[in-house]
């Protein structure tokens, strides 16, 4: 999980050099503790999900609090995603 997560999480930047060379590519590495962050989140996205199949499945009821729950981290996740990026 942690190559495809810190591929989404690297930023390249393009730095144009003197006409004579080519521009270089730089690479700028996610912060390890950022990595761990979003794993804890994705984490947290499915344990979430998995309790509101198992709040439907057993009382047969929507649970608005734990729907909530689910579109705060993958808000979290995707908002980090996105300005990790720009």
């Amino acid at each position: 999980m942690t190559d495809w997560l810190k591929k989404a999480l690297t930023k390249k930047i393009t730095v144009k050099t003197t006409q004579k060379h080519k521009p270089k590519t730089i690479t700028i590495q996610p912060n390890p503790k950022l990595i761990i962050g979003i794993k804890f989140t994705i984490a947290t996205t499915i344990t979430l999900t998995a309790l509101q199949i198992a709040h439907m499945t057993i009382l047969h009821t929507w649970n608005s609090e734990i729907f909530s729950a689910i579109t705060a981290t993958t808000g979290t996740i995707t908002g980090t995603l996105i300005s990790q990026k720009a």
